[in-house]
């Protein structure tokens, strides 16, 4: 596999950071070399916040991604702010219940899940970013789904375990939005 750079982005709060630390035990997990680059305001809930994921088979030059192969957005900002800077024939995954595709580019392709929707109907307060990553499993095929179970089973902590049914839940809709 050739380096495949990802940008999960949102507001603070919507777990983009976990989301990029599944992704990144997923490389852990598979023995290939990995960044995982956490950028977020100051003000944590409800600000900015992005995270950049480098999965290669050589070593990383740098962890900050600035094209994207994948895009992850979770808000209206993240969508507008980085669609752009998305590689020609990248992915872009993003949750439609907030935000409202106007992206004019044909040389990337998009994937509208209601992931906020979704997880607010099936009682899954907080779980929009791991449907989002559902999707992205789907479409990519990046990691099978055992290793991506395994990766979520390794970083929800103990004393959280009871909210692995949950995740599990939401890769599966996801992977069937």
């Amino acid at each position: 596999m050739a380096a495949t750079e990802i940008l999960l982005a949102g507001f603070g709060g919507q777990g983009v950071l976990f989301a990029g630390k599944i992704l990144a035990y997923c490389g852990l997990m598979d023995n290939k070399e990995l960044s995982w680059l956490p950028s977020y305001g100051p003000e944590m809930r409800g600000g900015t916040a992005n995270c950049s994921v480098c999965i290669s088979d050589e070593p990383i030059g740098s962890p900050l991604v600035l094209t994207p192969d994948i895009l992850v957005a979770m808000n209206q900002p993240s969508f507008d702010k980085f669609t752009a800077d998305v590689r020609p024939g990248g992915k872009v995954f993003y949750d439609s219940t907030l935000i409202e595709n106007e992206c004019t580019r044909t040389d990337i392709e998009l994937f509208a899940v209601p992931s906020s929707q979704l997880a607010d109907d099936n009682e899954l307060k907080g779980g929009s970013n791991i449907i989002l990553l559902g999707k992205l499993l789907k479409e990519t095929e990046l990691f099978t789904l055992d290793t991506f179970k395994k990766a979520i089973e390794k970083i929800v902590p103990p004393a959280k375990a009871k909210l692995i049914e949950n995740n599990f839940k939401a890769v599966e809709l996801g992977m069937n939005a």
